[in-house]
């Protein structure tokens, strides 16, 4: 099952250049800074996901950090991966995809922080972060006119797609804690819901001609609480209904599974520019 991708649109005027324009920082042209959405696109987003959760639980219980703790030193280095991916020109695989790990334990960590520590229902912050969501995505389509990810390229849209990112985090996790767990539907079938969802809205999208953006933005926030049902199910104790695999081993075979991915688009971005390049040489 592959969610769908948005379609690509042509660029206005001003982003059709790879190059910096003389423009303001927020507005200067960058080659797009975003993946190809394939099968593997969603693969190694829902690992990414299951991370997020495993790895927040890991560093707050495990290593005994806490959640306030835990939620400033990975915002901070949160913080650090998004200069760093603000700064590159062009996408780079290891950058980006280490941004949405790290935005995906952090979107965790403040549906947690604000349930756990703050006693918010999940109720009010599945609202609070669907809100949010929806703001961002009116201000980014208000000031863009534009939501697709194959035209990410100006800084000021980079920005509206990271914040709506970090919203699609926070807000699938408390869904799905409030599916799972509140509403007490089990790690297995919660799954199991979210993956359906996911499947209509492929066969909307494919067979019925729902819009291929508003599309992938479905399946991108969908495949967080099905990620994170996943994650809970492998880690919870069987008595809790789960697999009893642990945070450690759970976050482990994942954060593998992420690089060697990762790795395999390094190679294909680099065997990419090296054929433009000849092909370049030979025009």
């Amino acid at each position: 099952m592959t969610p769908p991708a948005p379609q690509r649109e042509t660029a206005p005027t001003s982003d059709r250049s790879p190059h910096h324009v003389q423009d303001s920082a927020w507005t200067k042209t960058l080659l797009n800074k975003v993946p190809e959405v394939v099968l593997l696109f969603w693969v190694i987003k829902i690992l990414s996901t299951t991370v997020g959760e495993t790895a927040a639980d890991f560093l707050s219980e495990n290593l005994g950090l806490g959640l306030p703790a835990t939620t400033a030193i990975m915002s901070i280095l949160l913080a650090a991966i998004l200069i760093a991916q603000f700064s590159v020109r062009r996408y780079v695989p290891a950058v980006y995809w280490l941004a949405v790990v790290l935005i995906s334990v952090v979107g965790t960590l403040f549906s947690d922080n604000l349930v756990d520590n703050l006693g918010v229902s999940l109720w009010t912050t599945t609202a609070i972060f669907g809100t949010c969501l929806v703001l961002s995505f009116v201000a980014w389509y208000r000031s863009e006119h534009t939501l697709s990810i194959h035209s990410i390229v100006t800084r000021r849209r980079e920005a509206f797609y990271w914040l709506a990112i970090l919203f699609t985090f926070a807000l699938g996790t408390s869904a799905g804690d409030l599916i799972a767990e509140k509403l007490a539907f089990g790690y297995v079938p919660s799954a199991l819901v979210f993956g359906g969802i996911i499947a209509l809205i492929l066969v909307a999208h494919t067979m019925l001609g729902l819009d291929a953006v508003v599309a992938f933005w479905a399946a991108y926030i969908l495949t967080r609480p099905f990620g994170a049902s996943m994650g809970d199910y492998l880690t919870a104790t069987p008595k809790d209904g789960g697999l009893g695999l642990g945070t450690n081993a759970t976050s482990a075979i994942f954060l593998i599974v992420i690089i060697g991915v990762v790795g395999w688009f390094t190679v294909q971005d680099r065997t990419a520019d090296r054929a433009a390049l000849d092909e370049h040489a030979g025009a």
